[in-house]
């Protein structure tokens, strides 16, 4: 099997981007992934293309043959992958899939997604398509509602506190302000979160990611063709992915990923890795309570501890494993498609030292994990310098 490395990225600006067209934010993104690499249209074997409801956001579907024909590189074969809030995710695994497999020597990984168009009503009938119709969407529920389920369970079963959950965006947000991509660059403060408009108890408006505009890219190489191009690749050396139930009330426990387990395990092992090798994350937070949850679910902390172990300062850049460098889902911004590449194309920037007043000291291992609606995919991988 050939090891697999990343050797170019490419990344817009996250936010309410008016002036740009569906197109326009993937051909940026991956002119910017192309010429980081150094490499060629002609080297490019294969796309892969992050989405989740393109049709329904801009009322364009065939999304692959459309991006591949916008950035001039037709006839290259192009596929696009859902997952709900986990596509991006689930590209880059079949992104490493095609180059470790021997398929193609070079291939683009890419995600975008364009929300901002539409209204806030509309946005949030779209992401709940991506929970139970039957069982949940039907009665009314949102994702806002769902996690907040989750965080009120939580906070009963573990004592875990409001201000716990808070210091989650306190944190992001700092780090955010330090990412020049990010949508959301400025401090807010535990006090800020708990007083901002009630969303779902015991939800805050503070506590939930954004609506996005954004794509992301990364190019992926075997090793071979990446001294062709690099000097120092960083290598995707674990991939995991796994399944749940879609609805929330199927699970054993509704407290616990066990998609996030499951998919870390794997990624974990194939990687020759523990958790306490890892020494930055991506963690997949649309809501303060999905950070505390992921961070248990990739075994940083005990189950239940995660409120206890941000608010001591472990996830903080200098503690323990620093998590959301970027700033997260929460800061940094969530266009649905895009999140999973663009939680790989912050770890690329810290193991080779370029993520700036962000950067963690010495980071030569690195982790994302993208979820997909309230749990029923989660994506992880493993990268090293």
């Amino acid at each position: 099997m050939n090891r697999v490395a990343v050797i170019g990225v490419g990344v817009t600006k996250f936010g309410e981007l008016w002036d740009y067209s569906f197109s326009d934010l993937f051909v940026e993104a991956g002119s910017a992934a192309i010429i980081d690499a150094g490499i060629d249209g002609k080297d490019i074997g294969s796309i892969y293309v992050g989405n989740m409801s393109g049709g329904r956001f801009v009322n364009q579907e065939h999304i692959a043959s459309l991006i591949a024909d916008h950035a001039g590189l037709n006839p290259v074969p192009a596929t696009r992958i859902e997952a709900a809030c986990a596509s991006g995710g689930l590209a880059v695994r079949q992104g490493v899939m095609a180059v470790a497999s021997g398929m193609h020597d070079v291939v683009v990984v890419g995600g975008a997604e364009k929300m901002t168009d539409i209204t806030t009503e509309k946005v949030t009938q779209i992401l709940v398509t991506a929970a139970d119709q039957e069982w949940e969407a039907f009665l009314g529920m949102t994702f806002p509602g769902l996690y907040g389920m989750i965080a009120r369970r939580h906070m009963h079963e573990f004592g875990t506190t409001r201000e716990q959950l808070a210091e989650v965006a306190v944190k992001n947000h700092a780090n955010a302000k330090n990412n020049p991509t990010a949508q959301f660059r400025f401090d807010v403060s535990v006090e800020k979160v708990l007083n901002s408009t009630m969303v779902a108890d015991p939800l805050t408006l503070l506590d939930c990611s954004p609506i996005t505009d954004g794509a992301a890219c990364i190019i992926l190489a075997t090793e071979e063709k990446a001294g062709e191009f690099c000097d120092s690749p960083i290598y995707i050396t674990g991939a995991g992915q796994s399944t749940s139930t879609i609805a929330l009330h199927d699970r054993l426990q509704m407290t616990v990923s066990d998609a996030t387990i499951n998919a870390s395990k794997m990624a974990y092992k194939m990687a020759g890795k523990t958790p306490g090798d890892i020494d930055v994350a991506e963690v997949h937070d649309c809501f303060t309570i999905a950070e505390l949850i992921g961070i248990e679910g990739l075994d940083f902390c005990d189950i239940g501890s995660g409120g206890r172990f941000t608010e001591e300062g472990c996830t903080a850049i200098g503690g323990e494993i620093p998590v959301n460098t970027s700033g997260g889902l929460k800061a940094k911004g969530h266009p649905v498609g895009a999140t999973g590449v663009a939680q790989v194309v912050e770890i690329a920037y810290q193991l080779r030292g370029e993520a700036g007043k962000r950067q963690v000291d010495g980071a030569e291992v690195g982790l994302t994990h993208n979820v997909g609606g309230s749990g029923g995919t989660a994506a992880v991988h493993i990268l090293e310098r």
